[in-house]
């Protein structure tokens, strides 16, 4: 269909899936949009278009139909211009709906009560890079610049993080099973019609046998409780959105950062799909600019099932900052 430029620098890319979704909000082209998040597509995008993306708990949003209505590892979220915004919507999308098994029995209302609360003494665990993955130095830079606005509402910030070892191997076999089911029927009929990168990932999907499945769901039960033991550390967890900022609009993907090969088309997403494998609620907000002039996000982290509470410490450092407000200077042709 064509690229979709980033209203920040035509020349430089909006990120995705949600790209659209992101620039349209960035040029008020829409108030609310709505996406879906597998590895980071609502905050990536969110990120790149100085928005909020906000990938919600597993289930708090119900999809119906849906082929795979057990999976956990994508979900139907929104975007918006605030997160004020993107909790109104949740407050019309989100609730108990008995068609969808992963559906959480609580209802939308949550999302309509004020964002607003004392955030005095809450602790956060403030992380460059998981522990793992390759920044480029300009987003350090920038999303550092922002932790004293944590202190200074009250948060008691703290380097940590949780130890997600096996979150790659655990997000690579689920998302290859995942497009070996979607795609199995378009490879066999239209695989001319295929990129490259999704014939790669879906390939890999056929490849595995019912033991590899098995191994990484139980490496993903033990992530998981490693993380929920590390929440009772931490109220929230703080990184950066993305590990680069946009790149060219020529240039497909990344495939190194400060110098390091990266080799998958999805490396550069560690940041984003290391949380997916979690099922915690993650919320990119906008976080500050590079030099030129280019959106950064932060990603804030909530235990599991704090939606609500992610999208009120989300608000107070949006408020506190303001960032959403600089808007870009350039016209869409």
């Amino acid at each position: 269909f064509g690229v979709t430029r980033n209203p920040y620098d035509l020349e430089k890319t909006c990120g995705g899936s949600s790209g659209g979704a992101g620039v349209a909000l960035a040029c008020g082209m829409m108030p609310i949009a709505q996406g879906s998040d597998f590895g980071g597509s609502l905050r990536n995008p969110a990120a790149w278009s100085n928005v909020a993306g906000f990938r919600n708990g597993v289930g708090r949003v119900p999809v119906w139909p849906g082929a795979l209505g057990y999976t956990s590892l994508s979900v139907q979220g929104a975007m918006g211009r605030t997160v004020r915004d993107v909790a109104l919507q949740l407050s019309a999308i989100a609730g108990p709906d008995p068609r969808v098994p992963s559906a959480l029995p609580f209802p939308a209302d949550v999302f309509r009560a004020p964002l607003e609360r004392d955030l005095r003494g809450v602790r956060v665990a403030w992380s460059r890079d998981l522990g793992r993955y390759p920044v480029d130095a300009v987003i350090t830079r920038v999303c550092d610049a922002q932790r004293s606005t944590f202190e200074s509402i009250g948060c008691r910030v703290e380097e940590a993080e949780p130890d997600l070892r096996d979150a790659d191997h655990i997000f690579q076999t689920v998302r290859a099973y995942s497009f070996a089911h979607r795609h199995e029927t378009h490879l066999a009929e239209n695989r001319h019609q295929l990129k490259a990168t999704v014939i790669w990932n879906a390939e890999q999907g056929l490849q595995l046998t019912a033991l590899d499945i098995a191994r990484a769901e139980a490496m993903r039960t033990s992530l998981y409780q490693r993380v929920a033991a590390f929440f009772e550390h931490y109220d929230y967890l703080c990184t950066p959105t993305t590990q680069v900022p946009p790149f060219s609009i020529e240039q497909e993907y990344p495939t190194e950062i400060n110098g390091q090969q990266l080799e998958t088309y999805i490396d550069w997403m560690g940041l984003c799909y290391a949380i997916t494998v979690t099922g915690c609620p993650s919320i990119s907000v906008p976080c500050g600019f590079t030099p030129d002039g280019l959106p950064v996000g932060l990603q804030i982290v909530g235990p599991p099932h704090a939606d609500v509470d992610v999208l009120q410490l989300a608000h107070a450092f949006e408020q506190a900052t303001m960032f959403y407000r600089q808007k870009p200077q350039v016209a869409l042709a």
